[in-house]
């Protein structure tokens, strides 16, 4: 039976590095959610892949991200704590959960690459147009 491939320890996998990147660009006294951190890694529907990034990894500010609409996801005293680190930031609560209305951070959008996708109209149109020129 051949042994599946081990990733090598040395290299770190490029979506984890781009997950640590997303959660470090978040600023003091915002927070954003699991599945806002993956799809501005790239890693879209990667909210699990966020939970096990910042269980894996240290230098995180791991408090500042939350699960769905605000709610603290961490059970016993490590939701306390992540709730004390966050009221210290200045974040406020409504009942057990973030105003993220107030406090979400939104990541900036990267601008997508212009394609030139032509419906079949406007290709004939085109070639139209280049049998003109070609003829005058």
């Amino acid at each position: 039976m051949a042994k599946a491939k081990q990733p090598n320890p040395k290299q770190p996998n490029p979506r984890f590095q781009r997950i640590r990147a997303t959660i470090m660009s978040i600023p003091r006294s915002h927070v954003s959610s699991y599945g806002a951190v993956a799809r501005a890694a790239g890693i879209p529907r990667g909210a699990r892949l966020v939970v096990r990034t910042l269980s894996q990894s240290e230098g995180l500010p791991w408090h500042r991200v939350v699960a769905a609409g605000g709610r603290i996801a961490i059970p016993g005293e490590g939701g306390l704590d992540q709730r004390f680190r966050l009221e210290m930031e200045g974040v406020k609560f409504s009942g057990k959960k973030v105003r993220m209305a107030e406090f979400e951070y939104q990541f900036p959008r990267k601008k997508a690459a212009k394609h030139k996708n032509r419906s079949t109209g406007e290709k004939q149109k085109a070639a139209a147009n280049q049998r003109k020129k070609r003829e005058s």
